[in-house]
């Protein structure tokens, strides 16, 4: 009843989640290169210059729209995954209970 296709089908989607990810990581590379070159052009435009209102506000509108770009990717490629998951809150507590416990058992008073 179970075909080969199916069987490989959460295969398929976990190396396309992969890949997701991963070209998440080299836009967000490329996004960090281009912002701090954009940044420094702004900084090094000359007041004297007839075009630096015009560059500044062209990086500027860059930097806005490509941040924006990177955080919809990023929500895109890493759904579902957050830094603090409810397992990791509750490895933390029974660490620190521990620890306290052990710190109770060994002080002498």
């Amino acid at each position: 009843m179970n075909s080969p296709k199916t069987k490989k089908d959460p295969y398929i989607k976990a190396k396309e989640r992969v890949r997701n990810i991963k070209i998440f990581y080299y836009h967000l590379v490329g996004y960090l290169i281009l912002v701090a070159l954009l940044l420094f052009n702004i900084y090094i435009l000359d007041e004297n210059n007839p075009h630096a209102n015009f560059f500044t506000w062209f990086n500027s509108i860059i930097i806005v729209a490509w941040t924006i770009f990177i955080i919809l990717h990023g929500r895109y490629a890493l759904k579902g995954k957050t830094i603090f998951k409810k397992d990791w809150e509750d490895k933390k507590i029974k660490e620190f209970l521990e620890n306290e416990a052990e710190e109770e058992t060994t002080i002498w008073e």
